[in-house]
């Protein structure tokens, strides 16, 4: 994980990339665990036999269940000291150009988009792209938005 120094630490690092997060693996159990957080019960994430005869050949994770990876994905790779907080002021686009059928292991690339000075800080632009292993297209492409408030 890289450690960035504060507000000036993040404008250093303004339009690049910052790193890989470490692989993990969807297994049923999560799928099924963000199923009951939600109430997406779709038999296409928690129903195996159906899902056996069914497009994807097996259950498939949720989109949003790797958008709420997100933080922790992000967190392995940066975190930024010498800040009072971060706030995860919101998303500008959220994309699932592929699925992620269950046991498959993903992990994701960090850029840092943007840095730009607003009143109660700097919001931070990061594109998060989660990767499936092996696999030829992303299964999520998103862009974050945080507020970093300085000391």
């Amino acid at each position: 994980m890289k450690t960035l120094n504060g507000i000036d630490g993040l404008h250093a690092v303004a339009n690049t990339r910052i790193g890989y997060s470490s692989w993990h693996t969807l297994t049923q159990e999560k799928i099924d665990a963000f199923a009951d957080a939600t109430g997406d019960h779709q038999w296409i994430h928690v129903d195996p036999s159906r899902a056996a005869d069914g497009p994807f050949g097996a259950t498939i994770a949720h989109g949003h269940l790797l958008t709420s990876m997100i933080p922790m994905l992000v967190w392995e790779v940066y975190a930024v000291d010498g800040v009072r907080m971060g706030i995860n002021y919101g998303s500008n686009k959220v994309r699932f150009p592929a699925p992620v059928p269950v046991g498959s292991r993903i992990r994701a690339a960090v850029d840092i988009v943007n840095v730009e000075t607003v009143p109660s800080g700097v919001q931070v632009v990061t594109a998060v792209t989660i990767e499936r292993e092996n696999a030829d297209k992303p299964v999520c492409i998103a862009e974050i938005v945080s507020i970093y408030v300085p000391n």
